[in-house]
């Protein structure tokens, strides 16, 4: 209990993803593609989504939002962990990482929420066709989003609130590519346990509500859809499902190992290979997965390239 002889620390080092200096200018040039990609994938998506008439629906106003999210996620983290490739000065403030962490909270929470929002659309406009328009009102959709970002600003705020609470005092390395709360807590010289409950309370009943709506979700449409015995229409259903369920798989997964488990079973390696998912590899798929399977957009993408050249 006795801080006199502590000092408190309000920087920190950033290691990264490596200290071996011959992968340092690959990894660089390797995700700053993959993080032009992404900006360059889900911002273009949402334009395309914004200038057609005719996407103005729900189904699109969810993939835009989702777009959006993963544009914000992926530059939370990206830009930071390409200059500490680079930089031989890793500092990072304690303010910054707060910031960094919190921008970092709020993006995934509602990337969850947004895509068992998702599901729950798909699963009235397959399963319930004539009820549709009765169901996903304008109102409807737009509560769901607010819900959606309100939920991830609470959700972020909560655990932020908390970690300013603590105090760091043990090493200042952070063995990781961005502020995240499993480090920090490690790190923390105040008794960090309401912190991991909450963590593994909160983030966990997320995950397991959002993960849960959008399997029965995906459930009934791949039996409403077996039920027709179209064979072109099976196939279309589980390939578009099947990539779909495979990005949230991905995306769950490697949260579930990050904030459900308990930090003690984790390593740091692994816990950043985790992190590398759904902070930058996903943000990546999802324009791919979500929209180039669906002939609306190639349409609307197709006669927006023909009037430009």
């Amino acid at each position: 209990m006795k801080m006199e002889n502590t000092t408190v620390l309000t920087e920190f080092v950033l290691t990264g993803l490596t200290n071996q200096s011959q992968w340092k200018i690959p990894l660089f040039l390797g995700f700053l593609l993959i993080y032009l990609l992404t900006i360059m994938g889900n911002l273009g998506l949402i334009a395309l989504i914004w200038s057609d008439p005719h996407l103005h629906i729900p189904m699109y106003l969810f993939l835009g939002s989702l777009a959006f999210v993963d544009a914000c996620l992926s530059s939370t983290v990206t830009p930071k962990m390409l200059v500490n490739l680079l930089a031989r000065n890793k500092m990072i403030s304690l303010s910054e990482c707060m910031i960094q962490f919190f921008s970092f909270a709020v993006s995934a929470t509602t990337e969850c929420f947004l895509l068992a929002t998702m599901a729950y659309d798909r699963y009235v406009a397959i399963c319930k066709p004539l009820l549709y328009p009765v169901i996903m009102t304008n109102g409807l959709c737009i509560r769901l989003l607010v819900l959606s970002f309100v939920g991830g600003f609470v959700h972020a705020l909560i655990h932020e609130g908390f970690l300013l609470q603590l105090t760091f005092c043990h090493s200042n390395v952070i063995h990781h590519f961005y502020c995240d709360i499993i480090p920090l807590l490690k790190m923390s010289c105040t008794d960090p346990s309401i912190n991991i409950l909450m963590l593994f309370i909160l983030s966990g009943s997320i995950q397991a509500f959002t993960i849960v709506t959008v399997l029965v979700s995906y459930t009934f449409i791949l039996f409403t859809v077996l039920k027709k015995k179209s064979e072109k229409g099976i196939r279309k259903a589980f390939s578009t499902c099947g990539a779909h369920l495979l990005s949230v798989l991905l995306y769950y997964g490697s949260l579930l190992f990050m904030y459900v488990l308990p930090a003690s079973q984790q390593a740091d390696d692994q816990n950043m290979v985790d992190s590398l998912f759904y902070t930058i590899i996903i943000p990546l798929l999802n324009p791919i997965i979500y929209s180039l399977r669906n002939k609306n957009v190639i349409h609307s993408l197709t006669k927006m390239l023909k009037g430009n050249f």
